[in-house]
């Protein structure tokens, strides 16, 4: 009998995370994760959320600092 495995929807990629934290946007470039191709969805390790916990807490000076233009969604 001929078993077909599922397709691997999973891929390890290098995503840009961002989060808003009192009233400050933090982007931090090349996180590592497991990336669902179908939906998007990326996934961490416990090792990469306790670093990116330790960056937004600022134990990290950052590497370069951006501006950028906020817009109001108006419907």
């Amino acid at each position: 009998m001929n078993e077909q495995r599922p397709s691997e929807t999973m891929e390890d990629r290098e995503v840009t995370y961002t989060v808003e934290t009192d009233g400050r946007i933090i982007v931090i470039e090349h996180v590592p994760a497991r990336v669902c191709v179908e939906t998007g969805e990326q996934f961490f390790s416990p090792q990469t959320v306790e670093r990116i916990h330790a960056i937004v807490r600022g134990e990290r000076k950052p590497a370069r600092t951006v501006q950028t233009p906020v817009y109001e969604f108006a419907a």
